[in-house]
């Protein structure tokens, strides 16, 4: 499953090269996605929580009061499972009945969409800039880590660390940000490419979404770790769809780490230093949609036959080809996920050290690897 924080205040850390703790003023979010959209039962939970009367017709529908539930899922300051779920997704929280659903769907479409709501939605949204000193004559690299759905803190600092150790050791100049404010055409223009640090949750506003695209079909780098494609609900398909290639699917529960083989494909040019197979200890994703299949061309696969690929309510989690670290190319960006890394010892083992180091210079600097835009 997934982790969690929510950073109030504009927090930047220098890591490699200068960098301003202070930001630009932040201006109201007005451009959230789903601002305007109607209630529903794929609208996020969170949203439903913030209002009132959409919460007293589900509250209503099942019987049950969300100020019992655990906070962790139905918290409304992120982070919190409440913004990657849905009451369609979270039917196993809520007691929910596939049944149920249409009518309490019929309901809820039938609420205004108030000011208040609107405000509320944009919340976890910002556009708080970051003013950034960088190293000149260097590669430059954005460590992204604003984290509105679940954040597990151990995970997240030590792919911070792995990550800022990197950089020192290529001579890379790597900032670091949790504000989506960053997500804008005149900074990203600095960047080579860009890191997403188990980022769950919708974090970007329209305006920042379509910076974010242009800077990757122009030629940026992106890397992303684990939980960066671990929701198990999206609200930007683009993402999930193009980006990623992939959707979550879920992960095994008994025991959540298991100890399974890695194979790696060694035609594959990120494979330079790997072994042909290793095994080791991790949370195992499945995908209910194969990489593959978006053009992906995959570095990692996992064996199905050294795990006990079960989830929880004994779903079958098994895909058969189970990719588990890509690339690809958006436009003219280079895409690398790797879906490894819940476990804080997973990025101090020598292998996946050397993987993650390989992809972000491929991100980075290799400029031929998607020339067809």
């Amino acid at each position: 499953m997934r982790k969690s924080r929510w950073p109030l205040i504009a927090v930047l850390s220098l890591t490699i090269g200068g960098l301003v703790s202070m930001p630009a003023a932040a201006k109201p979010v007005t451009d959230c996605p789903l601002r305007d959209a109607p209630f529903s039962v794929d609208s996020p939970l969170i949203d439903i929580l913030l209002s009132p009367s959409a919460k007293a017709i589900v509250e209503t529908a099942t019987g049950k009061s969300f100020d019992k539930g655990p906070p962790r899922f139905v918290g409304t300051t992120p982070p919190t499972f409440a913004a990657i779920l849905t009451l369609r997704s979270a039917s196993m929280f809520t007691g929910l009945k596939a049944e149920a659903l249409p009518d309490i769907d019929a309901r809820l479409r039938k609420l205004p969409v108030t000011d208040a709501d609107r405000l509320a939605r944009c919340a976890r949204y910002d556009n708080d800039v970051p003013a950034l000193t960088l190293q000149p004559g260097k590669p430059h690299i954005l460590l992204f880590e604003k984290i509105n759905g679940f954040k597990d803190e151990p995970s997240v600092n030590a792919a911070h660390v792995a990550f800022v150790d990197m950089a020192r050791r290529k001579g890379w100049d790597l900032v670091t940000t949790d504000k989506a404010g960053a997500i804008n055409p005149t900074t990203l223009k600095q960047f080579d490419a860009l890191v997403w640090n188990n980022v769950s949750g919708d974090v970007l506003t329209l305006s920042q979404r379509a910076a974010f695209r242009q800077f990757l079909e122009s030629g940026g780098g992106f890397v992303g770790v684990h939980g960066s494609a671990g929701d198990p609900s999206y609200f930007w398909d683009w993402y999930a769809d193009k980006l990623i290639g992939a959707r979550f699917e879920g992960h095994p529960m008994s025991p959540q780490f298991q100890e399974a083989r890695i194979s790696v494909d060694k035609a594959n040019t990120l494979a330079v230093g790997l072994p042909a197979e290793w095994r080791m200890t991790d949370e195992w994703y499945s995908f209910s949609t194969n990489p593959r299949k978006a053009g992906a061309k995959v570095v990692l696969s996992l064996d199905e036959s050294t795990y006990n690929p079960v989830g929880p309510m004994n779903v079958d989690l098994r895909m058969g080809d189970h990719p588990l670290a890509w690339t690809n190319c958006i436009g003219k960006g280079r895409i690398f996920y790797s879906a490894i890394g819940h476990r804080p010892e997973t990025y101090s083992q020598p292998e996946y050290v050397t993987l993650l180091e390989t992809a972000l210079g491929w991100a980075v600097a290799d400029r031929k690897a998607c020339p067809a835009g």
